[in-house]
């Protein structure tokens, strides 16, 4: 019979040696040997149930026979009373295995081990593989199994439980301190590759390997698109996606990226992309990265989201450590942006001193302005009311375009505009310049509601020709925006007369007008006459007046009588070729003036 006093002793043993926190195969065979030991049960093991596969595991086991034999360490749960235990949440008692129907494989083993009653108990843990538990102890000789038995069997039991769920919880604290340490060694890391000026690409793809998922690193300020591993494989694999996310894909991920943070989302929807090959849907989260409250750029995550304090806190660092990287390209784009424009003016509006100055501090920005150079400038003024919230965008914009072109240049903002500069020695630089700024004309439009406006300027030899070409440039500007014209232009486009009004002061021209044929438009409008229609197609019609007529639908007569009111009423003559230049000029004038969507009421 089994001494209380010596199972209570053991049981305290068994609680201490777990408190102390000795390890857990150590206090699970001890355990074991206890149940055995005290419980007058000749074997016993501790196994893990895998249901799924249809097999228990034994974790420890305890054979005090002397009889070395192979043993088995797996079980077919169809011929186990294991599962029974733990389905039915209560011991399994066999009184004597070599006879029992129910378990076939006890039975065959009864035999060849030498036992004869059996005992199962489920265990209320699980173990590191998430398997159900139970205890199962074998008698030599057949025994019975009385209340007091299955109370001391079913301590033994919580105490395994016990053990086992401390082992979880101190590999969990393990667990958590080492991603902790990660956390902070990658935190490191990262603020050791951005404050050791290294570069973009190493910083992304440590992002990558950190977050253990594909990532997009757009920079608003550097105008560029930085991909890690291909968050589709079976469209791109990852050097293919790199090429393509900077390059056909780069303006498509771009725009995305700028809508998704100013729309303050953090999941982005579907991103659909082409790159006139292939199409493709994407789904990502995105986190904005910002400098002095200024959204820079944005960190695109895909893939499932990741959970936990320590994600969480790595991915802040990684978002800290990119806008850091990225204030320098905001702080670089600024300088350099804003010494062009400054040294531009300062040539354009001929305020140098020293010519030889000028070329050496544009030299030092990368302009050399003592070679052939051909100008373009690009108009957005008079566009959308945000054109000074998008000047940036567009600004990015072109240079990605002449980057992604290899065309070789320079871009310099000047207000609510830009002012592109290319080498143009050949004529081959001249037809490239022209593509070049339909191109511009074309990416421009996805800012505004239509093409800005693209002026193709003529070539500068010399700081003498900048302010030239300068002022010619935005006479050709002025023209386009008097008579509503966009896109790419350059100066024939335009035509003789619009020319001479962008030439001509403006206030002259309208005096010319208004001297000339002004009283007939005056009249025209108050009393509803034809006078100055009749006019326009007598001068047209060479002032033959019987070819006027039937151009008009007239007699004769009623036309030259209405020449007759003209002479009367205005003064207005065409019977010399001076006075028949002036008026046709007048009304000609008069016609592209009143066109003109900048004229006044």
């Amino acid at each position: 019979m089994p001494d209380p006093k010596s199972q209570m002793w053991s049981l305290r043993e068994a609680a201490s040696q777990i408190n102390a926190g000795s390890d857990l195969a150590r206090v699970l065979h001890d355990l074991t040997r206890t149940a055995c030991e005290r419980g007058n049960w000749s074997m016993g093991s501790i196994m893990a149930v895998d249901i799924a596969h249809g097999y228990a595991h034994v974790v420890v086991r305890h054979n005090p026979t002397l009889l070395q034999r192979p043993l088995e360490d797996r079980w077919e749960l169809a011929t186990s009373p294991a599962q029974v235990a733990l389905q039915r949440s209560e011991a399994v008692y066999i009184r004597d295995a070599r006879e029992t129907v129910e378990f076939p494989g006890y039975r065959r083993e009864a035999f060849e081990r030498d036992y004869r009653s059996v005992l199962v108990l489920p265990m209320t843990s699980t173990d590191a593989q998430g398997r159900p538990m139970v205890l199962s102890l074998t008698s030599h000789v057949v025994r019975d199994v009385s209340e007091d038995d299955l109370a001391f069997m079913n301590v033994i039991v919580h105490l395994g439980a016990i053990a086992v769920e401390r082992e979880h919880r101190h590999r969990a604290q393990q667990d958590a301190a080492e991603e902790l340490r990660r956390a902070l060694l990658a935190q490191g890391m990262l603020l050791q590759e951005v404050l050791s000026g290294g570069s973009s690409e190493a910083l992304a793809a440590m992002l990558g390997d950190l977050l253990g998922q594909p990532v997009l690193i757009v920079d608003f300020s550097a105008n560029t698109v930085l991909a890690t591993a291909s968050p589709s494989p079976a469209d791109y694999d990852d050097s293919a996606w790199k090429q393509a996310a900077s390059g056909p894909l780069a303006d498509q991920i771009m725009s995305a990226a700028r809508e998704a943070v100013a729309r303050d989302v953090s999941a982005m929807p579907a991103m659909r992309l082409d790159d006139g090959g292939q199409r493709l849907t994407l789904h990502s989260r995105i986190e904005p990265l910002s400098v002095d409250g200024e959204a820079v750029g944005a960190l695109m995550i895909f893939g499932e989201a990741g959970g936990g304090d320590l994600h969480k806190l790595l991915l802040e660092s990684a978002k800290f450590a990119l806008s850091v990287q990225m204030m320098r390209s905001v702080i670089r784009f600024r300088f350099e942006t804003r010494t062009l424009t400054e040294l531009f003016f300062e040539i354009v509006e001929r305020r140098w001193r020293d010519a030889q100055d000028a070329l050496h501090r544009a030299r030092r920005l990368g302009l050399q302005l003592s070679s052939a150079t051909g100008m373009v400038v690009v108009d957005f003024s008079d566009m959308a009311q945000r054109a000074r919230d998008v000047s940036n965008e567009c600004h990015h914009a072109v240079l990605r375009l002449l980057r992604q072109q290899s065309v070789p240049g320079h871009v310099i903002a000047v207000g609510s505009g830009l002012v592109c500069l290319f080498p143009r020695e050949t004529a081959a630089d001249q037809a490239r310049i022209a593509r070049v700024a339909r191109r511009i004309a074309e990416i421009l439009r996805h800012s505004f509601d239509r093409e800005p406006i693209v002026v193709i300027g003529g070539a500068c030899n010399g700081l003498e020709d900048y302010p030239v070409e300068w002022e010619r440039c935005w006479r050709m500007i002025r023209i386009a925006r008097a008579f509503g014209r966009s896109g790419a232009l350059s100066a024939p486009d335009f035509g003789p007369l619009p020319m001479l009004i962008g030439a001509a002061d403006a206030g002259e021209v309208r005096n010319f007008v208004e001297g000339s044929i002004g009283a007939v438009v005056a009249h025209d409008r108050a009393n509803d006459t034809p006078y100055l229609e009749t006019l326009a197609a007598f001068v047209r019609a060479g002032c033959r007046s019987q070819l006027c007529a039937d151009a008009m639908g007239l007699h004769v007569t009623t036309l030259r009588y209405r020449l007759s009111r003209i002479t009367e009423l205005f003064g207005v003559e065409v019977d010399t070729p001076e006075r028949r230049f002036a008026v046709e000029l007048a009304l000609k004038l008069h016609g592209l003036i009143e066109n003109s969507p900048s004229r006044p009421a």
